[in-house]
Protein backbone atom coordinates (compact mmCIF):
# COMPACT_ATOMS: atom_id res chain seq x y z
CA UNK A 1 0.00 0.00 0.00
CA UNK A 2 1.29 3.26 -0.89
CA UNK A 3 1.75 5.89 1.47
CA UNK A 4 -0.92 8.54 -0.08
CA UNK A 5 -3.84 5.28 0.60
CA UNK A 6 -2.49 4.77 4.29
CA UNK A 7 -2.45 8.43 5.11
CA UNK A 8 -6.13 8.54 3.50
CA UNK A 9 -6.55 5.55 5.92
CA UNK A 10 -5.39 7.21 9.12
CA UNK A 11 -7.52 10.27 8.37
CA UNK A 12 -10.85 7.83 9.06
CA UNK A 13 -8.50 6.09 11.77
CA UNK A 14 -6.27 8.69 13.20
CA UNK A 15 -5.59 6.69 16.67
CA UNK A 16 -2.16 4.94 16.29
CA UNK A 17 -0.79 1.89 18.54
CA UNK A 18 2.39 0.03 18.29
CA UNK A 19 1.27 -2.10 21.38
CA UNK A 20 -0.72 -5.55 20.99
CA UNK A 21 -2.05 -4.97 24.55
CA UNK A 22 -3.21 -0.98 24.21
CA UNK A 23 -5.51 -1.15 21.19
CA UNK A 24 -8.23 1.22 21.29
CA UNK A 25 -11.54 0.81 19.22
CA UNK A 26 -10.87 2.52 15.62
CA UNK A 27 -7.44 2.57 16.06
CA UNK A 28 -4.62 1.07 13.38
CA UNK A 29 -1.89 -1.60 14.67
CA UNK A 30 1.35 -1.37 13.45
CA UNK A 31 3.18 -4.67 14.28
CA UNK A 32 6.69 -3.44 14.71
CA UNK A 33 9.63 -5.94 15.56
CA UNK A 34 13.35 -5.98 17.34
CA UNK A 35 15.31 -8.19 18.64
CA UNK A 36 13.25 -9.62 21.59
CA UNK A 37 9.32 -9.11 19.64
CA UNK A 38 7.78 -9.16 16.76
CA UNK A 39 4.52 -7.55 16.33
CA UNK A 40 3.03 -9.60 13.72
CA UNK A 41 2.40 -12.38 15.67
CA UNK A 42 0.45 -9.99 17.49
CA UNK A 43 -1.81 -8.84 14.71
CA UNK A 44 -5.10 -10.71 14.48
CA UNK A 45 -4.96 -10.30 18.06
CA UNK A 46 -4.91 -6.08 17.73
CA UNK A 47 -8.18 -7.04 15.76
CA UNK A 48 -9.60 -8.88 17.36
CA UNK A 49 -8.97 -6.31 20.82
CA UNK A 50 -10.61 -2.87 18.92
CA UNK A 51 -7.93 -2.21 16.00
CA UNK A 52 -9.31 -1.31 12.55
CA UNK A 53 -6.56 -2.26 10.80
CA UNK A 54 -3.24 -4.31 11.25
CA UNK A 55 -0.10 -2.82 9.31
CA UNK A 56 2.05 -6.24 9.00
CA UNK A 57 5.58 -6.91 6.64
CA UNK A 58 5.30 -10.97 8.05
CA UNK A 59 2.52 -12.95 6.46
CA UNK A 60 1.76 -16.56 6.02
CA UNK A 61 1.96 -17.73 2.35
CA UNK A 62 -0.69 -20.13 2.87
CA UNK A 63 -2.95 -18.61 4.95
CA UNK A 64 -5.54 -15.55 3.41
CA UNK A 65 -5.08 -12.07 4.14
CA UNK A 66 -7.70 -10.99 6.45
CA UNK A 67 -9.26 -7.63 4.96
CA UNK A 68 -8.10 -5.72 7.70
CA UNK A 69 -4.84 -6.71 7.06
CA UNK A 70 -2.12 -4.34 5.05
CA UNK A 71 0.87 -5.59 4.26
CA UNK A 72 3.95 -3.77 3.35
CA UNK A 73 7.35 -3.96 2.62
CA UNK A 74 8.64 -2.75 5.99
CA UNK A 75 6.49 -1.50 8.74
CA UNK A 76 8.84 0.81 10.72
CA UNK A 77 9.55 2.55 7.40
CA UNK A 78 5.66 2.84 6.44
CA UNK A 79 5.25 3.97 10.00
CA UNK A 80 8.08 6.85 9.13
CA UNK A 81 6.77 7.79 5.95
CA UNK A 82 2.81 7.99 6.91
CA UNK A 83 4.85 10.70 9.77
CA UNK A 84 6.44 12.42 7.63
CA UNK A 85 3.37 12.73 4.96
CA UNK A 86 1.18 13.54 7.73
CA UNK A 87 3.94 16.27 9.11
CA UNK A 88 4.08 18.31 5.46
CA UNK A 89 -0.39 18.11 5.25
CA UNK A 90 0.00 19.67 8.87
CA UNK A 91 1.62 22.39 7.82
CA UNK A 92 2.68 23.57 11.01
CA UNK A 93 6.20 25.20 12.67
CA UNK A 94 7.85 22.33 14.51
CA UNK A 95 11.20 23.05 16.89
CA UNK A 96 13.47 20.17 16.84
CA UNK A 97 15.18 19.86 19.96
CA UNK A 98 18.06 17.58 20.81
CA UNK A 99 21.26 18.00 23.28
CA UNK A 100 23.92 15.71 25.26
CA UNK A 101 21.65 17.55 28.73
CA UNK A 102 18.32 18.99 29.47
CA UNK A 103 16.56 18.15 26.38
CA UNK A 104 13.55 16.78 28.12
CA UNK A 105 13.36 19.82 30.54
CA UNK A 106 13.88 22.04 27.98
CA UNK A 107 11.35 20.49 25.89
CA UNK A 108 8.49 20.33 28.68
CA UNK A 109 9.46 24.12 29.53
CA UNK A 110 8.81 25.22 25.71
CA UNK A 111 5.82 23.29 25.55
CA UNK A 112 4.03 24.82 29.27
CA UNK A 113 4.76 28.18 27.85
CA UNK A 114 3.85 27.97 24.45
CA UNK A 115 0.59 26.30 25.10
CA UNK A 116 -0.14 29.35 26.99
CA UNK A 117 -0.89 30.92 23.74
CA UNK A 118 -1.29 28.40 21.21
CA UNK A 119 -2.85 24.45 20.60
CA UNK A 120 1.02 23.04 20.73
CA UNK A 121 1.99 19.13 20.21
CA UNK A 122 4.76 17.77 21.62
CA UNK A 123 6.68 15.14 22.58
CA UNK A 124 5.27 12.76 25.36
CA UNK A 125 7.81 11.19 28.21
CA UNK A 126 10.97 10.51 26.11
CA UNK A 127 9.84 9.10 22.84
CA UNK A 128 12.40 10.72 20.94
CA UNK A 129 14.03 8.10 18.55
CA UNK A 130 13.07 6.62 15.49
CA UNK A 131 9.64 5.10 17.05
CA UNK A 132 8.81 8.00 19.32
CA UNK A 133 9.41 10.95 16.92
CA UNK A 134 6.91 9.14 13.89
CA UNK A 135 4.19 8.76 16.77
CA UNK A 136 4.60 12.26 18.29
CA UNK A 137 4.13 13.67 14.85
CA UNK A 138 1.02 11.58 14.49
CA UNK A 139 -0.51 12.40 17.31
CA UNK A 140 -0.64 15.93 16.15
CA UNK A 141 -3.98 16.73 14.36
CA UNK A 142 -5.47 20.09 11.83
CA UNK A 143 -5.86 21.80 15.45
CA UNK A 144 -2.61 21.66 16.41
CA UNK A 145 -0.85 25.47 15.81
CA UNK A 146 3.01 24.40 16.62
CA UNK A 147 5.03 21.70 17.60
CA UNK A 148 7.72 20.61 19.49
CA UNK A 149 9.94 17.83 19.01
CA UNK A 150 12.52 15.91 20.81
CA UNK A 151 15.34 14.21 19.20
CA UNK A 152 17.52 11.65 21.21
CA UNK A 153 20.69 9.91 19.49
CA UNK A 154 22.86 7.03 20.35
CA UNK A 155 24.53 7.05 16.96
CA UNK A 156 26.20 9.00 14.12
CA UNK A 157 23.24 9.42 11.88
CA UNK A 158 20.20 9.31 14.05
CA UNK A 159 19.43 12.99 14.10
CA UNK A 160 19.83 13.34 10.67
CA UNK A 161 17.30 10.49 9.94
CA UNK A 162 14.74 12.02 12.88
CA UNK A 163 15.18 15.49 10.89
CA UNK A 164 13.96 13.45 7.61
CA UNK A 165 10.94 12.76 9.52
CA UNK A 166 10.05 15.62 11.46
CA UNK A 167 11.56 18.15 8.93
CA UNK A 168 11.78 20.84 11.50
CA UNK A 169 11.46 24.66 11.33
CA UNK A 170 13.25 25.31 14.16
CA UNK A 171 16.58 23.55 15.88
CA UNK A 172 17.50 23.95 19.43
CA UNK A 173 20.94 22.35 20.97
CA UNK A 174 20.61 22.32 24.91
CA UNK A 175 24.44 21.56 24.82
CA UNK A 176 26.94 18.66 23.78
CA UNK A 177 28.68 16.41 26.65
CA UNK A 178 30.49 12.91 27.14
CA UNK A 179 27.52 10.92 26.96
CA UNK A 180 26.37 7.80 24.82
CA UNK A 181 30.34 7.42 23.75
CA UNK A 182 29.84 3.49 23.25
CA UNK A 183 27.81 4.26 20.26
CA UNK A 184 29.48 7.53 18.94
CA UNK A 185 33.11 6.56 19.62
CA UNK A 186 34.96 9.79 20.46
CA UNK A 187 33.72 12.90 21.71
CA UNK A 188 34.22 14.78 18.64
CA UNK A 189 31.91 12.20 16.70
CA UNK A 190 29.21 12.93 19.37
CA UNK A 191 29.38 16.69 18.60
CA UNK A 192 29.20 16.12 14.73
CA UNK A 193 25.99 13.95 15.55
CA UNK A 194 24.43 16.57 17.42
CA UNK A 195 25.06 19.27 14.91
CA UNK A 196 23.29 17.18 12.58
CA UNK A 197 20.12 19.35 13.49
CA UNK A 198 21.92 22.48 12.64
CA UNK A 199 23.43 20.92 9.35
CA UNK A 200 19.21 20.07 7.99
CA UNK A 201 17.72 23.73 9.72
CA UNK A 202 20.59 25.11 7.76
CA UNK A 203 20.09 23.31 4.43
CA UNK A 204 16.56 24.42 4.91
CA UNK A 205 16.92 28.00 5.63
CA UNK A 206 15.21 27.48 9.03
CA UNK A 207 16.42 29.68 12.20
CA UNK A 208 18.36 27.86 15.71
CA UNK A 209 18.22 28.97 19.17
CA UNK A 210 21.75 29.11 20.42
CA UNK A 211 23.49 29.35 23.53
CA UNK A 212 25.96 31.86 22.81
CA UNK A 213 27.89 30.91 26.29
CA UNK A 214 28.58 27.61 24.28
CA UNK A 215 31.74 28.14 22.34
CA UNK A 216 31.03 24.67 20.41
CA UNK A 217 27.44 25.44 19.43
CA UNK A 218 28.20 29.13 18.72
CA UNK A 219 30.94 27.99 16.38
CA UNK A 220 28.77 25.21 15.17
CA UNK A 221 25.81 28.27 14.40
CA UNK A 222 28.04 30.09 12.47
CA UNK A 223 26.31 31.97 9.50
CA UNK A 224 22.79 30.69 10.23
CA UNK A 225 19.94 32.65 11.08
CA UNK A 226 19.71 32.15 14.67
CA UNK A 227 18.37 33.70 18.15
CA UNK A 228 21.01 33.95 20.62
CA UNK A 229 20.21 33.39 24.81
CA UNK A 230 22.44 33.29 27.38
CA UNK A 231 23.52 34.45 30.96
CA UNK A 232 23.99 38.20 32.27
CA UNK A 233 24.46 39.99 28.39
CA UNK A 234 21.63 42.25 27.56
CA UNK A 235 22.63 42.18 23.88
CA UNK A 236 21.05 38.74 23.45
CA UNK A 237 17.61 37.91 22.35
CA UNK A 238 17.00 36.59 25.79
CA UNK A 239 18.94 36.88 28.85
CA UNK A 240 19.02 36.61 32.71
CA UNK A 241 20.81 36.57 35.67
CA UNK A 242 20.26 33.63 38.47
CA UNK A 243 19.12 34.76 41.97
CA UNK A 244 19.40 31.79 43.78
CA UNK A 245 19.76 27.77 43.99
CA UNK A 246 19.44 26.31 47.11
CA UNK A 247 17.90 24.54 45.84
CA UNK A 248 15.57 25.38 43.33
CA UNK A 249 16.75 27.43 40.52
CA UNK A 250 14.96 31.37 40.53
CA UNK A 251 16.35 33.86 37.84
CA UNK A 252 16.03 37.17 36.71
CA UNK A 253 15.01 37.96 33.28
CA UNK A 254 13.87 41.35 31.03
CA UNK A 255 11.61 41.67 28.49
CA UNK A 256 12.21 45.62 27.14
CA UNK A 257 11.64 48.04 30.45
CA UNK A 258 10.38 45.32 32.85
CA UNK A 259 11.82 42.54 34.68
CA UNK A 260 10.55 39.39 35.90
CA UNK A 261 12.02 36.96 39.27
CA UNK A 262 11.03 33.22 38.24
CA UNK A 263 10.93 30.83 41.14
CA UNK A 264 10.60 27.51 39.72
CA UNK A 265 10.65 24.31 41.48
CA UNK A 266 13.59 23.05 39.25
CA UNK A 267 16.65 21.83 41.33
CA UNK A 268 20.11 23.39 40.66
CA UNK A 269 21.90 26.32 38.53
CA UNK A 270 22.34 24.03 35.41
CA UNK A 271 18.59 24.28 35.05
CA UNK A 272 19.37 28.14 34.17
CA UNK A 273 20.34 27.19 30.64
CA UNK A 274 17.29 24.79 30.17
CA UNK A 275 15.06 27.49 31.48
CA UNK A 276 16.24 30.87 29.56
CA UNK A 277 16.22 28.58 26.41
CA UNK A 278 12.34 28.28 26.77
CA UNK A 279 12.52 32.02 27.40
CA UNK A 280 14.44 32.55 24.09
CA UNK A 281 11.85 30.10 22.26
CA UNK A 282 8.73 31.66 23.53
CA UNK A 283 9.78 35.33 23.24
CA UNK A 284 10.19 34.56 19.81
CA UNK A 285 6.96 32.85 19.29
CA UNK A 286 5.18 36.17 21.30
CA UNK A 287 4.21 34.93 24.43
CA UNK A 288 4.13 37.69 26.57
CA UNK A 289 6.49 38.09 30.13
CA UNK A 290 4.06 37.46 32.34
CA UNK A 291 2.60 34.32 30.90
CA UNK A 292 5.78 33.03 29.92
CA UNK A 293 7.38 33.56 33.75
CA UNK A 294 4.19 31.50 35.12
CA UNK A 295 4.19 28.62 33.07
CA UNK A 296 8.28 28.52 33.69
CA UNK A 297 6.93 28.84 37.44
CA UNK A 298 4.48 26.20 36.97
CA UNK A 299 6.07 23.57 35.49
CA UNK A 300 6.96 20.20 38.28
CA UNK A 301 9.99 18.27 37.47
CA UNK A 302 8.93 14.64 37.00
CA UNK A 303 10.40 11.14 36.08
CA UNK A 304 13.42 11.95 38.99
CA UNK A 305 14.45 14.43 36.89
CA UNK A 306 15.79 17.29 39.38
CA UNK A 307 13.51 16.88 42.08
CA UNK A 308 13.51 17.65 45.46
CA UNK A 309 11.88 15.66 48.05
CA UNK A 310 12.28 15.91 52.18
CA UNK A 311 11.65 12.58 53.84
CA UNK A 312 10.75 12.26 56.85
CA UNK A 313 14.40 11.14 57.73
CA UNK A 314 16.26 13.35 55.09
CA UNK A 315 16.58 15.87 52.78
CA UNK A 316 16.66 14.45 48.75
CA UNK A 317 17.89 15.88 45.47
CA UNK A 318 16.77 13.00 43.36
CA UNK A 319 18.13 13.07 39.82
CA UNK A 320 18.27 9.54 38.61
CA UNK A 321 17.04 9.74 34.71
CA UNK A 322 20.16 9.89 33.40
CA UNK A 323 23.56 10.43 33.91
CA UNK A 324 27.08 11.01 32.04
CA UNK A 325 29.98 12.23 33.40
CA UNK A 326 29.47 16.20 32.39
CA UNK A 327 25.89 15.52 34.15
CA UNK A 328 27.43 14.23 37.15
CA UNK A 329 29.84 16.41 37.97
CA UNK A 330 27.42 19.43 37.27
CA UNK A 331 24.82 17.98 39.94
CA UNK A 332 28.11 17.59 42.42
CA UNK A 333 29.72 20.76 41.79
CA UNK A 334 26.05 22.03 42.86
CA UNK A 335 25.31 20.03 45.62
CA UNK A 336 28.47 21.28 47.59
CA UNK A 337 27.42 24.67 46.89
CA UNK A 338 24.09 24.58 48.89
CA UNK A 339 24.61 25.62 51.97
CA UNK A 340 23.37 23.23 54.74
CA UNK A 341 23.31 22.36 58.54
CA UNK A 342 22.67 18.80 57.32
CA UNK A 343 25.35 16.66 56.55
CA UNK A 344 25.91 15.17 53.19
CA UNK A 345 26.03 11.94 51.44
CA UNK A 346 25.57 11.19 47.72
CA UNK A 347 24.36 7.69 46.13
CA UNK A 348 25.72 7.58 42.62
CA UNK A 349 24.68 5.21 39.93
CA UNK A 350 27.15 4.06 37.19
CA UNK A 351 27.48 5.89 34.68
CA UNK A 352 25.87 3.85 31.06
CA UNK A 353 27.24 3.63 27.39
CA UNK A 354 30.80 5.31 27.76
CA UNK A 355 32.27 2.32 25.57
CA UNK A 356 36.13 2.69 25.93
CA UNK A 357 36.15 5.36 28.22
CA UNK A 358 33.84 3.76 30.77
CA UNK A 359 36.73 2.88 33.15
CA UNK A 360 38.09 5.88 32.62
CA UNK A 361 35.75 8.78 32.95
CA UNK A 362 34.12 6.89 36.12
CA UNK A 363 38.01 6.53 37.73
CA UNK A 364 37.60 10.75 37.08
CA UNK A 365 34.72 10.78 39.05
CA UNK A 366 36.21 8.91 42.22
CA UNK A 367 39.02 10.97 42.01
CA UNK A 368 36.75 14.35 42.20
CA UNK A 369 34.49 12.40 45.20
CA UNK A 370 37.54 12.12 47.12
CA UNK A 371 37.90 16.19 46.89
CA UNK A 372 34.36 16.89 47.77
CA UNK A 373 33.22 17.49 51.59
CA UNK A 374 30.91 14.91 51.86
CA UNK A 375 30.22 12.54 55.02
CA UNK A 376 29.95 9.32 53.13
CA UNK A 377 29.59 8.44 49.40
CA UNK A 378 27.41 4.90 48.20
CA UNK A 379 28.58 3.72 44.74
CA UNK A 380 26.16 1.28 42.77
CA UNK A 381 27.59 -0.91 39.84
CA UNK A 382 30.22 -2.78 39.23
CA UNK A 383 32.11 0.02 36.93
CA UNK A 384 32.56 2.19 40.14
CA UNK A 385 33.31 -0.68 42.70
CA UNK A 386 35.97 -2.18 40.27
CA UNK A 387 37.66 1.72 40.24
CA UNK A 388 38.22 1.67 44.36
CA UNK A 389 37.97 0.08 47.66
CA UNK A 390 35.31 0.20 50.23
CA UNK A 391 36.70 2.16 52.96
CA UNK A 392 36.92 6.02 54.49
CA UNK A 393 33.38 7.51 52.66
CA UNK A 394 33.22 4.93 50.35
CA UNK A 395 30.47 2.19 50.81
CA UNK A 396 30.63 -0.15 47.07
CA UNK A 397 27.51 -2.31 45.58
CA UNK A 398 27.30 -4.01 42.95
CA UNK A 399 23.45 -2.79 42.00
CA UNK A 400 20.70 -0.85 43.61
CA UNK A 401 19.56 -3.84 45.68
CA UNK A 402 22.44 -4.58 47.43
CA UNK A 403 21.91 -0.78 48.40
CA UNK A 404 18.48 -0.87 49.76
CA UNK A 405 19.60 -4.03 52.04
CA UNK A 406 22.60 -1.66 53.52
CA UNK A 407 19.89 1.07 54.00
CA UNK A 408 17.56 -0.90 55.90
CA UNK A 409 19.84 -2.44 58.23
CA UNK A 410 21.64 1.04 58.83
CA UNK A 411 19.44 3.62 58.17
CA UNK A 412 20.44 7.39 57.26
CA UNK A 413 18.66 9.85 58.85
CA UNK A 414 19.34 13.61 58.92
CA UNK A 415 21.34 14.08 56.24
CA UNK A 416 21.09 16.11 53.05
CA UNK A 417 21.61 13.15 50.28
CA UNK A 418 22.15 13.72 46.39
CA UNK A 419 21.02 10.19 44.35
CA UNK A 420 22.29 10.88 40.90
CA UNK A 421 22.74 7.97 38.09
CA UNK A 422 21.94 5.92 34.84
CA UNK A 423 18.26 5.06 35.00
CA UNK A 424 18.96 1.36 34.06
CA UNK A 425 20.71 1.55 37.85
CA UNK A 426 16.82 2.36 39.25
CA UNK A 427 18.40 3.99 42.18
CA UNK A 428 14.82 5.40 42.37
CA UNK A 429 14.35 2.45 44.32
CA UNK A 430 15.96 3.29 47.45
CA UNK A 431 14.04 6.16 48.08
CA UNK A 432 11.57 4.64 50.04
CA UNK A 433 14.25 3.79 52.64
CA UNK A 434 15.68 7.25 53.06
Amino acid sequence: MKTEELYSLFLHYPNITTDSRICPRDSIFFALKGENFNGNLFAEKALEDGCAYAVVDEWPEDEPVNERIIVVDDVLTSLQKLANYHRRKLKIPIIGITGTNGKTTTKELIAIALSREFKAAYTQGNFNNHIGVPLTLLSMNRSHEIGVVEMGANHPGDIRELCEIAEPDFGLITNVGRAHLEGFGTFENLVRAKGELYDFIREHEGKVFVNKESHILYEMSDGMDRILYGKNDPSLFASGSIADATPFLEFDWSFFDSSYRVKTNLVGEYNFDNAIAAVAVCKFFGINAERISAALEEYEPQNHRSQFKRTEKNDLIIDAYNANPTSMKASLDFFTSIPSSLPKMVILGEMKELGDVSDEEHRKMVQFLREQPYNSVYLVGSVFKNQTDAGDIFHLFDNVDELIVKLEKEPVSDHYILLKGSHSIHLEKAVPYL
